[in-house]
């Protein structure tokens, strides 16, 4: 992505509209950061936070919610943390604590043929987010937000 496309759009504002357009109680877009030749992720842009540890999150592809979502390629729901995360392992997903989401879903954001962003969207209470809304969501996102692509992903 070139940095004239990221900086021309505006992710915030746009996040901001997602979250009051859909009614999530957040909304995040993390971004690929080059650090020592890994690649990371760094939640850049956020909507309708409680704190500001997201600023002190970094995560490596793999790990957390966005994490996954960009080394698989894949759109991630949780439907209720409590059922599906064991409490053991939350705090692999950092976001999901610190700003005690119980209800999300995660798209990857496209370039080509790479994926290098992730937008988080979520609710503080469960099951609020199921397969019908989620597919619903993304398919009324369209095709772009900004420079990025969002695929269709099939859901499970």
């Amino acid at each position: 992505m070139t940095m004239t496309n990221l900086h021309s759009f505006h992710y915030q504002q746009e996040i901001d509209g997602i979250r009051s357009r859909f009614q999530f109680d957040f909304v995040s877009l993390a971004l690929v950061q080059p650090a020592e030749d890994r690649f990371v992720l760094t939640w850049q842009y956020v909507s309708g936070n409680r704190n500001d540890r997201y600023k002190r999150i970094v995560l490596h592809s793999g790990k957390g919610v966005a994490g996954i979502v960009f080394k698989t390629g894949k759109a991630m729901l949780i439907q209720n943390v409590s059922t599906d995360i064991e409490a053991k392992d939350l705090f692999n997903y950092p976001i999901i604590v610190s700003e005690q989401l119980r209800s999300l879903g995660a798209l990857p954001l496209w370039e080509g043929s790479r994926v290098i962003g992730v937008l988080l969207v979520g609710f503080r209470k469960e099951n609020e987010l199921d397969e019908a809304s989620f597919a619903r969501f993304q398919n009324s996102l369209g095709a772009s937000l900004g420079a990025f692509q969002i695929r269709e992903v099939s859901q499970p």
